[in-house]
This record gives C-alpha cells, structure tokens and sequence, in this order.
C-alpha cells in the first residue's frame, strides 16, 4: 500500500465581521507598511476605503490595476508597487483574480526574473524556496477558493493561456473570511462564483486520486452549496447563506488538492479562447462533462444526488440517481440563471463552432482532465464542446 501525505494548515477567521481582525493579526507579526492588492471593481466601491480605515496605524499602500482574469503583467505591476512602497506584508482584499495576484506579488517581491518563469511546466522553471513577505487574503466572493490554495493561476498577456504557479509557500499565514464583504455581490456574479465552487467540490470527490479526507470535505461542501446558492442568488442579504457559500467556496478549494477532471479543462479553454469568467465557464459545462463521466463514475454521482438532497436522488439504480444528479444540475443553471449552453452566453461573445478546435486544442494540454473519472480524448473533448453549443 502506497504512503500518502495529507495537510490542511491554513489558519482561518470565520464569521461575520472577521475583517476587523486583520490589523491586530498583523501588529502582532510586526507589520508597519502592507500593500493591500484588490481589484479595479473592488477599489471603487465605498467597501476599500472602509476597509481601510480599519487598518489605522498601518501605512498601507493600494494596488488595484487588476481586472478580468489574472494575467502577467498585473503581477509585475504589483511586484513594482510592493518594491516603491517598501511593504512587508502583502494584504489580499477581492475575488479569485485579486487573490491570485496577491499570492503572485508576495512571491516576486524580492525574486529575480519573470512571474511564468516560476510557472510549473515552465522550460527552464525557477525554484520556489526561501521565504515570501506575510500575506493574509479576504475573500469577497464565494467560488475560487483562492484564500486557501496553495496555487496562482496566472495568463500570459498575449495568448491568454493559464499557467499555474504552484507552491505550499503561496497559502496565506491567514485568511479572514467575513461574509458580510459578500453581501452586495450582484446576482449574477453570485450564481457564477458559486457554480465555480460547486464544481471545485464535484470534480475534487470525482476524481479518483486517493484522498478519503477531500472527499469527505467535498461531499459536505456539495450538500451545503446545493441548499445555499439558490438562496444567495435570490436575496443577496441573506447572510446565512452567504456564509454557507463562503464556506463551500474554501471546502471546495481545500478538497481540489486532490485533484480536478474535465469540466475545468473546459472552462481553462473557454477563458483562454473567449476571455469567458472561470466560474462562469464552469457552470455551463458541468452537465455536459456530467454526462460524458457518467458510465464511469456512476456511484460516486449517486452518492451526490443524496448529498445534493435531489428528486430521484435516493431511489432507483445507481444509474439512475446519477442521471437525477445530472437534471438537478440543469435545474439549478435555470433557477439561478447560469446559460444551459454556450450559445446563450454572449459575454463577452458566444462560442461557435468555428471556435471548436482551438477549445479542444486547449483542453487536450490542460493538466486537470487528466484526473477525470473518464479519460477524456480530443475527440472527446469536440463531443462535448459540440453538445455544449
């Protein structure tokens, strides 16, 4: 039997006003200047300065030329600012993209070279080792998880292709996750971040890596989400099941360590290809991956149906509280207004079959799919794209 090595090692503040503990947690580490990384959104809502003013005492400098998916130049950027301010701490405060970054700062702070050259399949790849300035993160939206991973996904400028930067030293020495800084999310980022987060958690309990621990987080994860997103995306204030996202949000990211499949390879090809939002590429894919694993992953997709609490989920075959798993799964795209195809999203144009190859092209190099329950081949890949049309 094969000697496995787990670990789950992020300290984590939980709860409705856990932003305001950010300033003691970093005089206590003896933080004087922190550069505090968001996003272009973030930066003009009345949240940063608030969010500011609670870090009194601090010289705090605001880095927030991020937008869209993560790319190069904005970790570069970022990396300047940190060096011009002379900060030492790196405070994350946004979504998957701004919490990526941040990580992404934090490592080139001090490092010589390019942010892709640290990249994992990178042809003359750095080494990550030595020390990296403290960094905390904030969650603002419930779907990446990016707050407890140990990864930045980061694009080249040109070819949009993602490349992950990946190393135990990118988790944050602390995460404060306040579902309050979610509250004002609008409905459809809501529904796309929380597909996102969903998908972490299927895919990470489908894969078949050996990972008893994930699995148990990701099934959890599953059953909280299934019940809380519908009511996070209806009414925004609702901050319990804000909370219960943020929660299935860090659950699912915690669990992917065990891997991902093919809805990711997906969605990594239709944010390259179409500059499409990740959870949003996530949410419209699912189904038609779903389908495509179910001959080889038929238990494991009932055991979601009754985690997921669906119609059909606890009766029948295990064929067929899979495929019950499935409708569900189009179900809740229509209830909280994720597209069923890529036909029905134009944001920021819509696929057509004239994009197929290049998707598949994409797909076939991602690494995720090859922790899908069903391999998955570039003819595989075109079925699937072609159906999701």
């Amino acid at each position: 039997m094969s000697i496995e090595r787990f670990a789950f090692p992020t300290t984590i503040h939980f709860g409705a006003g856990a932003r305001r503990r950010v300033v003691g947690h970093l005089q206590a580490e003896g933080i004087k200047r922190p550069l505090l990384v968001t996003d272009r959104g973030i930066a003009a809502l009345e949240l940063l300065p608030a969010f500011l003013s609670e870090l009194e005492g601090l010289d705090v400098a605001v880095y927030s030329d991020i937008a869209g998916n993560p790319v190069r130049r904005q970790v570069m950027d970022g990396a300047a600012a940190y060096r011009a301010h002379r900060a030492d701490a790196v405070v994350g405060l946004g979504g998957g993209a701004a919490l990526d970054v941040a990580k992404a700062v934090a490592l080139m702070a001090a490092r010589p070279g390019d942010i892709l050259e640290y990249a994992w399949d990178h042809p003359a790849v750095r080494a990550i080792d030595g020390p990296i300035p403290h960094f905390v993160a904030l969650p603002t939206t419930a779907g990446t998880g990016s707050e407890v991973g140990r990864s930045a996904v980061i694009s080249d400028d040109e070819t949009h292709v993602k490349k992950i930067i990946f190393s135990p030293l990118l988790l944050a020495k602390a995460v404060f996750a306040d579902p309050e800084l979610t509250l004002d999310l609008p409905s459809p980022i809501t529904a796309a971040t929380g597909m996102d987060a969903l998908t972490h958690n299927v895919e990470s309990y489908l894969s078949p890596a050996y990972h008893p621990l994930c699995d148990g987080i990701a099934l959890e994860g599953v059953r909280i989400a299934a019940r809380a997103l519908p009511l996070a995306v209806k009414d925004g204030h609702d901050l319990a099941a804000r909370a219960d996202m943020l929660m299935s949000s860090m659950m699912g990211a915690i669990a992917f360590q065990k891997d991902l499949g093919a809805v990711h390879s997906c969605a990594h090809a239709l944010s390259t290809v179409l500059d499409m939002h990740h959870g949003l590429a996530n949410g419209i894919m699912i189904d038609h991956v779903m389908r495509f694993n179910l001959p080889a992953a038929t238990d494991k997709l009932a055991e979601l149906a009754h985690v997921a609490g669906v119609r059909g989920g606890d009766a029948g075959s295990a064929e067929a509280r899979g495929r019950a798993f499935i409708v569900w799964l189009v179900e809740l795209k229509t209830a909280i207004g994720i597209p069923a195809k890529l036909s029905g999203c134009c944001a920021p144009r819509a696929a057509t079959r004239a994009d197929i190859g290049r998707l598949v092209e994409v797909a076939v190099a991602d690494i995720c799919h090859q922790t899908n329950p069903r391999p998955c081949t570039a003819a595989d890949f075109e079925a699937i794209f072609a159906a999701a049309l």
